[in-house]
């Protein structure tokens, strides 16, 4: 009985061990392509009832109603995205260019700024030694600059790649056709298959779905729109760049309490130091009014429900992940965090289960 045991850890071990190996055969295999199968993935979630939707409508034909949905895809969020896209990095290079050349000073701008304040707060800054800013500003142009130009070597980086670009894009289409016709079934193998009790992994499977929705509707949509709206309000008072502005709100809604404010706000206040005070008004009322109570309003309509995590846990999560991973890291980040709180609460819950067992 003894040898009989033993064998049959030696087979499982060897099991194991075999699907170590082949597992990691597999990621490694798979990780060029990680971005374009992590984007398919959330795609396909976060379409799922639009493909419900298309299913009857399309003679209750999986493979009809997959590439109807495909479609819809393509047309309303990857079109219009690689057409901003575009707009943004000729924005973002030329303002690059302009501060390479010197045309873009903001020590200039700062003491135009100065100069236009009234005296007695003129004299309330220069008493808390804010009536000079030659450091803050250079360090402020140098960010500028090699933010702009971050942008522009990724344009030129894309360019350069455009064969590897079209192959990853085109692996992210199929696979999210995939994923949208069978995503159900695979979930449902994956949930099974998972080394863990069966009421643990479906309630981890319940959080992974509730915090993509969450993340991606309630920071990545509100996101748009605020950066949207953003966008039409330097348009209306004449500002440059205004789609690189947009994007720039549309980065900083990440952020709780301040967010778009900080793109905003700094406009205002020079629009209406250098004389422009219609236009800065209209900032100020827009920001307040409209993009300020859009987060206030859509959040609440679009998440449906609360995720269990907090803002500042969601701020420092989503900060990780873009520096991490880039633009997926806006819902890896917040969904790793959600899930280690998750898993963190199941684990007590049963610790306490068996105490009061015991």
């Amino acid at each position: 009985m003894t040898d009989q045991t033993s064998k049959i850890g030696i087979e499982r071990g060897g099991f194991i061990l075999f699907l170590a190996l082949v597992t990691l055969g597999v990621i490694l295999v798979v990780l060029p392509f990680a971005r374009p199968l992590l984007w398919a993935a959330l795609a396909a979630i976060m379409f799922q009832p639009l493909y419900r939707w298309m299913l009857p409508r399309c003679g209750d034909s999986p493979n009809r109603a997959a590439i109807a949905t495909l479609l819809i895809i393509t047309f309303a969020v990857v079109l219009p995205t690689f057409l901003i896209g575009s707009v943004v990095i000729e924005e973002a290079v030329a303002v690059f260019f302009a501060f390479r050349d010197g045309n873009i000073d903001v020590s200039a701008w700062f003491t135009q700024v100065f100069d236009a304040l009234p005296g007695g707060i003129q004299s309330a800054l220069e008493s808390f030694g804010l009536g000079n800013l030659d450091g803050l500003i250079n360090r402020t142009q140098d960010f500028a600059r090699e933010s702009t130009g971050m942008i522009a070597q990724r344009a030129v980086a894309i360019g350069s790649s455009a064969a590897g670009f079209v192959l990853a894009f085109g692996v992210g289409l199929y696979v999210t056709y995939f994923l949208l016709r069978d995503g159900k079934k695979i979930g449902a193998a994956v949930v099974a298959g998972l080394p863990m009790q069966p009421a643990i992994a479906n309630e981890l499977a319940e959080k992974f779905l509730s915090i993509v929705r969450a993340t991606i509707k309630g920071s990545v949509v509100v996101g748009l729109v605020q950066g949207a709206l953003g966008a039409i309000t330097f348009w209306i008072v004449g500002m440059p760049s205004v789609m690189l502005f947009g994007l720039l709100m549309a980065v900083f809604s990440l952020l709780p309490a301040l967010g778009p404010a900080l793109v905003w706000a700094p406009v205002a206040i020079y629009l209406l130091a250098t004389g422009a005070i219609w236009q800065g008004v209209v900032v100020i009322a827009s920001g307040v009014l409209v993009i300020g109570m859009a987060d206030n309003v859509l959040r609440p309509i679009l998440v449906g429900r609360d995720t269990g995590i907090p803002d500042w846990i969601i701020l420092i999560t989503t900060l990780g992940g873009i520096g991490l991973m880039g633009l997926a890291g806006i819902v890896v980040g917040p969904l790793l965090g959600g899930l280690f709180l998750a898993g963190w609460t199941i684990a007590r819950q049963q610790r306490e289960a068996e105490a009061a067992v015991l």
